[in-house]
């Protein structure tokens, strides 16, 4: 069971918050509380009705003495046991800790492994397919860099997405992604293995990563892209190299300063996963074998299109409906892995 001081601590933040925000507070308090007053209340929520259906549970108890409500209260019991067994299960969710990374934007790239040009085909569906997910969620994406191959692959790609709990939702997407099919450049009918990389990245505020202008290279160069006046006149691209890590990072949108800005995003983002990642890698030593590991060399999906079939490795779901999810149906995989990673955290607390 869960403490009840627990549960009374919450409800006691969740009113100081609420108070707070009633008293009208400072304007550089009113983000933070805001923020955490968002985060409380559907906890507080759940708590409240964890304890009226405690209560009703002991009225029923009680009524079991009564000869003229026995009947009743043996027949309410049974379905309020289990209504009271599902939120003790459902609060030990919400009580699990939070990822600090999950409300924030995500900054999306993906790349052709293996495969040549069939492998970037591969990621150019998989930009199609988020891309996709995104517009279901109401979710915003902006491209920050993106090179196409001659028969219209991708390259690279580079995307920012912001939204409600996208870092949440995405974050597991991370790792090598494996594609079975008859190539479009295939004529002999063959089927192909081939893959892309995925990288899902929490975005860093300044706050986060503190990058010193002495750590950076600044270089700006034409414009890559179809061709068109505007590559041919601008020098508007930036290439912003971190000198202490070798991580290089281009933009090549329109506006030179805008390209300044989008580049600083995804270097900080970069650096902040690495700094996670070290901090993970710390804390637990099995960090390779844990769902959302993020490990860019783990192969964690296989989409294959002639049996219209798509395997998620880690949790071993096989889902026969390879159409829908390249579609950007994928609610049904990533909800079975948040499911996965909430139980192990539950086994982790228990242990």
């Amino acid at each position: 069971m869960i403490p009840a001081d627990r549960l009374d601590q919450i409800l006691a933040r969740f009113e100081f918050l609420e108070a707070r925000l009633n008293a009208g507070p400072d304007a550089s308090e009113i983000a933070d509380l805001t923020r955490e007053y968002a985060e409380v209340k559907p906890v507080a929520e759940q708590v409240r009705a964890h304890r009226a259906l405690e209560m009703q549970l002991a009225e029923a108890e009680v009524m079991l003495d009564d000869p003229e409500m026995r009947e009743l209260a043996e027949a309410e019991l049974p379905e309020l046991r289990a209504a009271l067994d599902q939120s003790v299960a459902d609060l030990q969710i919400a009580l699990l800790p939070r990822d600090a990374a999950d409300a924030r934007p995500a900054i999306l790239e993906i790349r052709p492994g293996t495969g040549g040009e069939e492998a970037a085909l591969f990621a150019g569906n998989l930009e199609a397919m988020y891309r996709r997910y995104a517009e279901a969620r109401g979710w915003r994406m902006e491209m920050v860099e993106r090179q196409e191959t001659d028969l219209g692959g991708v390259k690279e790609l580079v995307a920012r997405i912001e939204g409600d709990n996208v870092f949440a939702r995405l974050k597991f997407e991370s790792g090598v992604h494996r594609v079975q099919r008859v190539p479009a450049t295939e004529s002999g009918g063959r089927i192909h293995t081939s893959a892309a990389t995925v990288a899902v990245l929490p975005e860093a505020e300044a706050v986060d990563i503190d990058i010193p202008a002495g750590d950076i290279r600044i270089d700006t160069m034409r414009a890559s892209g179809a061709g068109g006046q505007h590559v041919n006149t601008t020098d508007s691209a930036v290439r912003i190299t971190h000198l202490p890590s070798g991580i290089v990072v281009t933009s090549s949108e329109k506006s030179q300063h805008r390209n300044r800005d989008i580049a600083m995003q995804v270097l900080r983002a970069r650096l902040y996963e690495a700094q996670r990642a070290a901090l993970a890698a710390e804390r637990s030593e099995s960090r390779r074998a844990q769902v959302g590991s993020g490990d860019r060399s783990e192969r964690i999906r296989t989409y294959n299109f002639p049996q219209g079939r798509m395997t998620d490795h880690r949790i071993n779901l096989t889902l026969y409906k390879l159409d829908a999810v390249m579609q950007g149906d994928l609610d049904e995989v990533i909800d079975a892995l948040i499911a996965d990673h909430q139980a192990a955290l539950l086994a982790e607390m228990g242990q």
